[in-house]
């Protein structure tokens, strides 16, 4: 940076935009004392006739600090956090504006902080609404010789050369101290907003649990979303292409997936109204979503078989009498593993076995390995969906071709009084 681009970044610093913003900011907080220090003023009795001028000089010194502690009493009042952040947000500049506080404190670790930010914007505010109100026009004065000579411009009279114009230099030297006193202030609180009004490590971790349950409760609507809805698809799409290949040499086989596809397009609106009614929050607050259980799962397979998935299954008694979040999680994931039966081995038969050993749900789903079977463990969000509702219920999953390798193989299991 060359020295032009430096004098105009001091000249920013000192007169632009943010230094005129702080100074503003800083004149509110010399504003906002001046109820304490006229009540300390009177208190003090500073403006008693018989007291000689160096004592009154001293008690308005004196009525300054006193000030500040009635100050601070009145900014634990939890309104005061919002408005000063509010104030502070639009004004002072700071790096992250998003991080000041935004509403009134609400624990008293909030409320000591903001006394302590108060107290500072109206120390520094008074300072520098003095040096303006009192400062300036004595600097303008001199700048334009006005009054006389004065006894400093005498003092300097004799200490400078007589070239020099004593008056324009001392105004122009006192308008720079005026002008560096707002910039310092200005910056000492644009350091401490974020310390001050910011939000407290309590309010952090609150925030960061709020965020962490929108974020669950996103990734389950998503995943809720994507095994229906997928699901149903897949289904429509197969069913559709077997109908167009057989419509004209068989129509009674092209009519029966037709319905089947008209089926499947009823269930999946019914459950994407259900998850759009969540994600709406037309339900009552904490609910699930809604959905097939277990006990529905005759009618899954019977849908699969008509894409041309046999699905040999080996279901233990007693399903229905799962707790229902359990059951809900369980169909979803044997619709999932079947979805991807029938997107990547095509239609080819699978094996399914629902257990139940002790107080723990076990699935295994098995298929050959289709041409277009990723040979890799893994795959995308359907696998992953089942991982992540597997964990939600504190089970576990596993999934990757079988030790012959010639076929892949699902297995997940559930507590049976396991809960999101």
């Amino acid at each position: 940076m060359g020295a032009d681009g430096r004098i105009r970044r001091v000249a920013g610093a000192l007169a632009g935009r943010r230094a005129r913003l702080r100074w503003v900011h800083l004149v509110l907080g010399g504003a906002l004392l001046m109820p304490y220090w006229l009540l300390s003023v009177t208190f003090l009795g500073v403006l008693r006739p018989d007291r000689p001028p160096e004592q009154k000089l001293l008690l308005l010194l004196a009525s300054l600090l006193t000030s500040l502690p009635m100050a601070a009493v009145t900014a634990l009042v939890p309104v005061v956090r919002g408005l000063e952040g509010s104030a502070a947000r639009a004004l002072c500049t700071v790096a992250r504006p998003e991080d000041l506080a935004t509403g009134p404190s609400r624990s008293w670790a909030a409320r000591r902080r903001t006394a302590l930010w108060f107290v500072l914007h109206v120390f520094l505010g008074g300072i520098v609404s003095g040096m303006t109100l009192g400062g300036l026009p004595f600097a303008v004065a001199l700048l334009l010789e006005l009054g006389g000579t004065s006894e400093l411009g005498r003092y300097w009279e004799d200490r400078l050369p007589g070239w020099l114009p004593v008056g324009p230099v001392l105004g122009l030297l006192l308008l720079l101290l005026i002008v560096g006193v707002n910039a310092g202030c200005g910056a000492v609180l644009a350091r401490s907003a974020p310390a001050l009004l910011g939000p407290t490590p309590e309010e952090r971790v609150a925030a960061a649990e709020r965020r962490a349950t929108v974020l669950a409760q996103r990734n389950r609507l998503a995943r809720e979303l994507h095994d229906s809805v997928g699901h149903a698809l897949s289904a429509v799409g197969i069913q559709a292409s077997a109908a167009a290949r057989v419509l004209r040499t068989d129509p009674d086989f092209a009519a029966e997936a037709l319905q089947a596809i008209e089926e499947t397009a009823r269930a999946a609106v019914a459950e994407l109204d259900t998850v759009l009614g969540l994600l709406r929050e037309d339900g009552p607050e904490g609910t699930g979503p809604a959905g097939p259980t277990l006990a529905g799962l005759d009618d899954l397979l019977r849908q699969l078989a008509r894409t041309g998935v046999t699905v040999n299954a080996d279901l233990a008694p007693g399903l229905a009498a799962l707790p229902t979040e359990v059951s809900r999680e369980a169909y979803r994931i044997v619709q999932e593993g079947l979805t991807n039966v029938l997107r990547h081995a095509g239609p080819a038969p699978a094996g399914l076995r629902v257990a139940l050993t002790g107080e723990r749900l076990e699935i295994e789903l098995t298929n050959p390995l289709g041409p277009s079977r990723p040979s890799r463990p893994g795959g995308g969000r359907g696998l992953r969906g089942i991982g992540e509702r597997a964990t939600a219920l504190r089970g576990g999953s596993t999934a990757g071709p079988g030790e012959d390798g010639t076929t892949w193989r699902l297995a997940v299991w559930l507590p049976v009084g396991g809960t999101a």
